[in-house]
């Protein structure tokens, strides 16, 4: 069990679903779970009725977000979780970064709508959103700024985003990034863990990490040296490779490839805003 945390434990709010990521791990590393068909039989076992109402309460929006698509963004989420927990990168942080890692698993697509044919280009900021008001009735302290900004601080989040003539979706307008993020700051802290959760669930999908993905708004160099700190680098590096590993666990060749282009991307962004390290 974590203990001596400053901010409430995943594990221990979320002990049923800990559990079963840790047993689908054991499943996947004995080779009993080698399928996606595999993986949603033990979704569906899982995911009871009674569970999904236990999760919704403390994350409220989890079961609007598992009903599009017959659950796929569910089984995805799940996956993530699972291809995190065997993460060397993940092994690597400490026990209050993996527990921060797993908030952000939790929140970073809960408010995705998956709808075939569509693409869903705000859903890193509107799930932002969700954890920023979720996570203080989850006992992550806030300052007391908080009550007075959260109302706006939605809003301008919500709408942070242009229409590009050429396309059917909007993209995150990032020029509204440094007031979005200083937001953060002001309501819970600087470097505060519920911050650092919040800003990787918001930043999660932008960076060209995967060829196969269609970043919607990529960073520059110059916005990752200014919005991505030491504190902020690992949590997203793991964010990022386990969404990978989300979408390519039982296709190797695809899963090889991903972690070998983030790899490479992120030790470019590393030696760039940790210059000494």
């Amino acid at each position: 069990m974590i203990t001596a945390l400053n901010f409430p434990s995943f594990d221990e709010h979320f002990s049923d679903l800990n559990n079963f990521i840790l047993y689908l791990v054991q499943q996947y590393q004995s080779y009993r779970l080698a399928s996606w068909e595999v993986l949603a039989h033990r979704c569906r076992q899982f995911y009871t009725p009674d569970v999904m109402d236990a999760i919704e309460a403390k994350a409220p929006g989890w079961k609007k977000m598992a009903s599009y698509s017959e659950g796929i963004t569910l089984e995805h989420v799940t996956c993530v979780f699972l291809g995190m927990y065997m993460l060397p990168e993940f092994q690597e942080l400490s026990a209050e970064q993996q527990q921060m890692a797993k908030w952000i698993i939790l929140f970073h697509d809960i408010d995705k709508a998956h709808i075939r044919g569509q693409r869903d280009t705000m859903h890193a900021f509107h799930s932002a959103i969700v954890a920023a008001r979720d996570l203080p009735r989850l006992g992550f302290p806030v300052t007391d700024k908080y009550a007075s900004l959260i109302d706006a601080w939605s809003e301008y989040t919500r709408q942070a985003f242009v229409q590009p003539a050429d396309q059917n979706w909007p993209k995150p307008d990032n020029q509204k990034l440094p007031n979005i993020l200083s937001g953060i700051e002001d309501m819970f802290g600087e470097q505060a863990p519920a911050t650092l959760i919040i800003k990787t669930a918001l930043l999660h999908i932008s960076l060209l990490v995967d060829r196969n993905y269609q970043t919607p708004a990529p960073l520059t160099d110059k916005e990752v040296k200014r919005f991505i700190s030491p504190a902020l680098f690992p949590l997203l590096r793991v964010m990022m490779f386990a969404d990978n590993e989300g979408w390519s666990l039982f296709d190797l060749e695809i899963r090889d490839q991903q972690k070998h282009d983030s790899s490479i991307e992120f030790e470019r962004i590393r030696k760039f805003i940790s210059p000494t390290s």
